[in-house]
């Protein structure tokens, strides 16, 4: 118990007194999350939108690889991307390794199952009917994407979460990549495991403190939007178009 009384009174101490090691600390653990889960959107919610919309062949073949992505092992992850980034590797000419750029593109990965699997999950129970209405009224194919994800809102905020909180707290692919480098690569998550494999329980315990003040707040303001767009009425009309 007095463990745990020590790394709070710490936590405490490292927030009132930050002398910019904890400041660059949290701007990297922000930076990676935020632009990883920004970069897995832009390429997961097309693709859950694709399996959860379409009808061709293979589909479930597609469903059923972005299910078994979500249990990708980050540390696998994280050595793959940096055996793909070192010096002389096919991208090694980017120069990301040990940069937080080469950390985002791995979290980013990460993240991509995660938005694209629940993505597709949220959209395949949008009702049918909705859908068929839309394609009577001559929709085109983005407005029905644009229907679907907005119907399928709660859900599809609800893998955005998990996106960013995956980013937030992963350690391996942090540490692989990115080095944790002091005050360069390190974050928050990666912060803790050094001060822990250095015998520093006390300042590990403050770190881990914040790391989770830190997770609760971000998924709180995201809770927040996605429950704001869940209580429209029901049935509301939510595409506006008139067929040719």
């Amino acid at each position: 118990m007095s463990f745990n009384w020590e790394g709070l009174r710490e936590a405490v101490h490292l927030i009132l007194h930050e002398n910019g090691e904890l400041g660059q600390i949290l701007w990297v653990t922000l930076r990676v999350a935020v632009f990883s889960t920004a970069l897995a959107a832009l390429v997961g919610l097309p693709l859950g939108l694709l399996f959860g919309l379409g009808r061709f062949r293979g589909r479930r073949v597609g469903v059923a690889l972005l299910n078994a992505g979500l249990g990708l092992p980050p540390v696998v992850v994280g050595l793959v991307v940096a055996l793909f980034l070192f010096r002389g590797a096919p991208l090694g000419g980017l120069e990301l390794i040990y940069t937080v750029n080469g950390i985002i593109l791995a979290q980013a990965i990460l993240a991509l199952p995660l938005v694209a699997a629940f993505t597709a999950a949220a959209v395949q129970v949008v009702p049918a009917s909705l859908l068929d209405q839309a394609r009577a009224l001559d929709a085109s194919h983005p407005q029905l994407a644009a229907l679907a994800l907005r119907e399928a809102r709660v859900g599809v905020i609800g893998a955005l979460i998990a996106a960013l909180g995956s980013a937030l707290s992963e350690v391996g692919a942090v540490v692989l990549v990115g080095g944790n480098i002091h005050a360069q690569t390190q974050t928050l998550a990666s912060a803790v495991l050094t001060e822990v494999s250095e015998g520093e329980y006390g300042t590990g315990i403050a770190l881990g403190i914040i790391l989770l003040g830190l997770i609760v707040v971000c998924g709180a303001l995201l809770t927040i939007v996605q429950q704001r767009g869940s209580g429209g009425e029901e049935g509301a009309p939510w595409f506006r178009w008139r067929a040719s």
